[in-house]
């Protein structure tokens, strides 16, 4: 009975985040609220509490949650990378693709969309974690880089770029295809701007 009651709050707690998730998407991450994810869950509002301790204890989890699969989905993204340049421009393009594919994740993990909302210290350290091992995979590349920028500069240069042209294309035209529109054609304009200088 122990391990069916775990089971059911195992279900129940991945079905409260998946309708999170949706109203997130529909209508913005900053209006999620208890009474709405109750209402579409058909529940009394206090029967939430029994899996989250409030509403910022749901932002935290969705949080976790879109940095877990956005560190799997760049990994797959860029497995098959044989040139640093390979590896920026499949890192940019995994950025835009996850943002597109996963709005509300993005939104609530890159851009910090909800008053009051500070990610635990147990989800910033899988956000962290992914960073660091950025930073790792670029210094392991840094011999083929002709850059005068240590590891993190040039890293965090690459994040600059993939977040402002994810950020300016999801603004302006996010129902176009990756590398298409305004802003996701610069994909590789800005990898031969970094291909000249760093070569």
């Amino acid at each position: 009975m122990s391990s069916l009651r775990e089971q059911n709050r195992k279900q129940m707690t991945q079905t409260i985040l998946d309708t999170a998730r949706n109203i997130m998407r529909e209508n913005g991450v900053a209006a999620l609220s208890m009474h709405e994810l109750a209402r579409r869950l058909e529940i009394r509002p206090p029967s939430l509490y029994n899996y989250f301790s409030g509403l910022m204890d749901i932002y935290d989890a969705v949080f976790r949650l879109g940095f877990t699969l956005f560190g799997e989905y760049v990994s797959d993204y860029t497995k098959d990378a044989q040139t640093w340049q390979e590896e920026i421009r499949l890192s940019i393009e995994a950025y835009m693709s996850f943002a597109m594919e996963n709005p509300e994740l993005y939104q609530l993990c890159f851009e910090r969309p909800v008053p009051g909302f500070v990610p635990s210290e147990e989800s910033l350290q899988i956000s962290v974690g992914h960073l660091e091992d950025f930073y790792n995979h670029i210094a392991n590349l840094k011999d083929s880089l002709k850059s005068d920028l240590p590891p993190e500069q040039i890293a965090d240069l690459v994040i600059a770029l993939a977040h402002g042209l994810t950020a300016l294309h999801m603004s302006n035209q996010p129902d176009l295809p990756l590398g298409q529109g305004r802003f996701g054609a610069l994909i590789p304009a800005a990898l031969s701007v970094l291909d000249k200088a760093w070569s």
